[in-house]
């Protein structure tokens, strides 16, 4: 592994983030009402991509035919299931059921702090290091693209822009990334921009 994979590594979290006290949990936009059930436990992988020129991240965008975020651009990943070792393993299936990602050429690094959404998941972010074999190829049923974002982008402050929402009849901060026309913004772009200050600093390529 090259030093700036290792220097990434060290700076993730070895394990998923305990979280202890569910209630003091600040979503990403808060709901119009907050949810009276448990959070669901869910997981999405931040595939770090090795191309020859350097690495890219893997998005998708959401089928448009889907009930939930339908068109929307998001990391593969979903809830965590019962048959699912840990979230690792709940991440790297749902990749290989979106964009058919090899699980045996996905190295897991680390991990980024839990997430807590407005529509009720606990998202924990699972950072990969993947060499691919073969394309990536969307699910129809579930993804409409795929496509990959140089991490040298993702290293730079300037692309990360503080944006309002309306959103559960209010205006709410978030973050969104323009990179050439396709827009990643809400969960997507906080858990982007998470990545970057945890763990890209001195802007890693």
């Amino acid at each position: 592994m090259d030093k700036n994979l290792e220097k990434i590594r060290s700076r993730l979290l070895s394990e998923p983030q305990d979280i202890k006290n569910i209630s003091r949990l600040v979503p990403d936009l808060y709901p119009a009402k907050p949810s009276t059930k448990p959070p669901v436990a869910a997981a999405v992988l931040i595939a770090l991509v090795r191309h020859d020129d350097g690495y890219k991240i893997l998005y998708t965008k959401r089928s448009n035919d889907l009930r939930a975020h339908s068109g929307q651009i998001a990391f593969p990943g979903g809830k965590i299931d019962a048959s699912d070792k840990d979230a690792a393993s709940a991440a790297v299936r749902e990749a290989s059921e979106e964009v058919a990602m090899r699980p045996q050429e996905v190295d897991v690094l680390g991990y980024l702090p839990t997430m807590f959404t407005g529509t009720n998941y606990l998202i924990t972010p699972v950072v990969g290091v993947v060499t691919p074999s073969q394309p990536f190829v969307a699910n129809p049923d579930e993804v409409d693209e795929v496509f990959q974002v140089p991490l040298s982008f993702l290293s730079q402050d300037k692309v990360y822009q503080s944006i309002k929402v309306w959103h559960a009849n209010k205006h709410q901060p978030t973050w969104k990334i323009d990179y050439y026309g396709k827009v990643i913004w809400g969960i997507t772009a906080n858990l982007t921009r998470s990545l970057k200050d945890m763990a890209l600093r001195d802007g890693e390529d």
